[in-house]
């Protein structure tokens, strides 16, 4: 197996050190803190995930700082894992570290091996072959069950791109967009709002989100991030809504929209 040539790291021992001093870290809290010795696999899991969602807001907000405190968090639980999983005799953080550089060694040929891989597209393309050539029955296997629905579209759309099953154009794409939207506006005119049924409709309006997402993807736009991005826009101009209108001695929930469209029309003009 070739090596790839790497540049100098001239911070490479610092590096080493730091993450040395976490694992000391790590093994004294586990046999010296109350919580930290009660903590288990299952009980770590919805913390993980809280911290993985703060890392991500600070991604979307560009603050760096918090981007570094975020992911030493998420440092911290990747250590806290493999300590647990040590006392379990299961693995260690060795074992952790060597299997994700196999895997990562294994997975990308076009660097440890002989294979040319022009552009990022060949490069996933070789990602899913090699999941199903050492194992997996379905290249959609390694899509998480319990991802949000928004993420795992995106991911189920990713992989069966990975194997050629995908649209040529994004026209396409958006006729299907144009047709599930003409579906979903069937089913209700098809019938009085008394009448909806509302499965068929929800089947419907899952389509047309999945095609949304098919489309935005073609265009090179994460879906999840762009409805995040307007989620935080949405609250930023309702708490104005909220703050200035108070200070006119006006209250929520007695304005009418009218007036409540107002002060919308003035935070949009703020950034």
């Amino acid at each position: 197996m070739r090596k790839p040539p790497v540049s100098e790291d001239t911070n490479r021992a610092a590096k080493l050190e730091a993450f040395d001093r976490l694992l000391t870290v790590m093994d004294e809290l586990r046999e010296n803190c109350p919580w930290d010795k009660k903590q288990t696999l299952e009980s770590l899991r919805h913390l993980t995930i809280e911290e993985t969602y703060e890392l991500s807001d600070a991604i979307l907000e560009g603050n760096l700082q918090e981007i570094k405190k975020e992911l030493g968090d998420l440092m911290l639980h990747n250590a806290f894992y493999s300590r647990i999983a040590s006392e379990m005799q299961a693995f260690d953080m060795a074992d952790v570290l060597n299997a994700i550089c196999d895997k990562l060694i294994e997975r990308h040929p076009h660097v440890y091996g002989d294979v040319i891989a022009e552009n990022e597209e060949v490069v996933k393309s070789n990602w899913e072959k090699l999941k199903l050539k050492h194992g997996n029955k379905s290249v959609l296997e390694g899509v998480p069950k319990s991802l949000p629905a928004l993420v795992k579209a995106i991911r189920i759309q990713d992989k069966a791109r990975g194997v050629g099953f995908d649209w040529e154009k994004k026209e396409q794409v958006w006729e299907k967009v144009e047709e599930e939207m003409n579906e979903f506006k069937k089913e209700f005119n098809a019938s009085s709002a008394d009448t909806i049924n509302k499965e068929r409709a929800t089947a419907e309006f899952g389509d047309l989100l999945f095609s949304l997402v098919n489309y935005a993807r073609f265009i090179q736009i994460d879906p999840e991030e762009a409805l995040e991005r307007t989620n935080k826009k949405f609250i930023q101009r309702f708490q104005y809504l909220e703050s200035e209108s108070a200070k006119d001695g006006k209250k929520m929930g007695e304005m009418t929209l009218t007036e409540m469209d107002q002060y919308w029309e003035k935070a949009k003009g703020i950034r």
